[in-house]
C-alpha cells in the first residue's frame, strides 16, 4: 500500500503529466482572436488590421500552414508581421505559400531573432522562469533572412525593419516606422525617430520585441499604435493568474493582446500578439493558445446605431 506522501507524489506526477500533454495539444489550437481599437480620427472608416506573429514554422507542420492559408477569409485591409517567421531554413518556400493567399493585401513587416538564427535547444524550465538566453552558446546557425524578406516583399509587404513609409489602406494614409530585434541588440530607433506624420490618419510603430526602450520612444515620439510579438503571451501560463514571463523588460500584465503605453507625455495604444507558433525544442502551450489577431479600428469616441453590436 502507497503512504501519504507517496500517493501524493503519484498524484503530483499525474497532474503534471496531464498538464504537459495539454500542453501538447494547445500547442495546436490555432485561434482568431478579435479586439476592437478606438484610434482613429472622427469620421475615417474602420480598418481591419490583421497582426500575425511568431510562426516558427517548420515544414512538417501542415496544420498551421493550412490555417495561415485560411487567413484571406478575414478580409483584413492591411497585414502586420512582427517577425519570428521560420524555425529552419527549408520553411522559407512553405511560408510564402502559405502566405500567398494573402497577395495584394497591403501589408508591413519586421524580423524578431528567428528570421536570422534557427532556434537552439535549452532546458523548458529554464525558459518558464528566466525567459531565452543572449550571447551565452556558440554561434546559432544562420537563416536565409535574405530570402524570407524577398518573398514578404514580392507579396507586395513593406520590409520596415529600421525604416519609414507611408501607405494607402484602404484609401485611408496610414504611416509606419519599424526597428530590427531589440531582443537581438539590433535595434536602433534613432534611425527612424522624429516628429508623427500630420497628413496620416494613423501613425504606426513595428518591431518584434517589445522592450520598453523602443516602446517608450515610439510613445514619445507621438505614435499613437505600437504593434509587437515576441512575447509568445508566456507561452506558459497559470489559469487565474496569467503568464510567468514575458522574455523581455515587459510587465506580464501586457504579455499579450490590447494595452496603453506612456511616455514623454504621450499614450500609445500598444497590441501584442501571442504568436502562433513555438521553438520546436518547447512545442508546447499552457492557458495560451496560439493565436492571429483581427483588430478592427475605429474613430475615437466611436458610438455603435442602437442595436448594433
Amino acid at each position: 500500500m502507497m503512504n501519504g506522501w507517496t500517493k501524493a507524489a503519484a498524484a503530483l506526477a499525474a497532474a503534471g503529466g496531464a498538464c504537459f500533454g495539454w500542453g501538447l495539444l494547445e500547442r495546436g489550437m490555432y485561434t482568431v482572436r478579435r479586439v476592437t481599437l478606438d484610434v482613429l480620427p472622427p469620421g475615417c472608416p474602420e480598418l481591419r488590421v490583421l497582426h500575425v506573429s511568431d510562426f516558427h514554422l517548420t515544414t512538417r507542420q501542415r496544420r498551421k500552414q493550412e490555417f495561415i492559408a485560411s487567413l484571406t477569409a478575414l478580409e483584413p485591409d492591411l497585414v502586420v508581421n512582427t517577425g519570428d517567421n521560420i524555425a529552419q531554413a527549408a520553411a522559407v518556400e512553405p511560408l510564402m505559400a502559405a502566405l500567398e493567399s494573402l497577395r495584394g493585401v497591403p501589408g508591413v513587416f519586421v524580423f524578431g531573432s528567428n528570421d536570422y538564427y534557427a532556434p537552439e535547444f535549452r532546458n523548458p524550465l529554464k525558459y518558464v522562469v528566466k525567459g531565452s538566453s543572449k550571447g551565452e552558446d556558440e554561434p546559432p546557425e544562420e537563416l536565409p533572412t535574405d530570402a524570407v524578406a524577398a518573398g514578404l516583399e514580392d507579396l507586395g509587404w513593406v520590409n520596415l525593419t529600421q525604416a519609414s513609409a507611408t501607405l494607402e489602406v484602404a484609401g485611408q494614409r496610414i504611416a509606419f516606422r519599424g526597428t530590427d530585434d531589440a531582443h537581438l541588440g539590433r535595434d536602433d530607433y534613432d534611425a527612424v525617430a522624429g516628429p508623427v506624420d500630420p497628413d496620416a490618419v494613423l501613425n504606426v510603430g513595428v518591431t518584434h520585441a517589445p522592450y520598453l526602450g523602443v516602446l517608450d520612444a515610439m510613445t514619445a515620439d507621438g505614435l499613437e499604435l505600437i504593434f509587437a510579438g515576441h512575447t509568445h503571451g508566456g507561452q506558459v501560463c497559470v489559469p487565474g493568474f496569467g503568464a510567468l514571463i514575458t522574455n523581455c523588460d515587459l510587465d506580464t500584465d501586457r504579455v499579450k493582446g490590447p494595452s496603453t503605453h506612456i511616455a514623454g507625455g504621450h499614450t500609445a495604444q500598444l497590441h501584442i500578439s501571442a504568436g502562433l507558433g513555438t521553438s520546436p525544442y518547447a512545442p508546447y502551450r499552457f492557458a495560451c493558445r496560439p493565436e492571429v489577431t483581427l483588430l478592427t479600428l475605429r474613430p475615437a469616441g466611436f458610438a455603435p446605431e442602437a442595436g448594433v453590436r
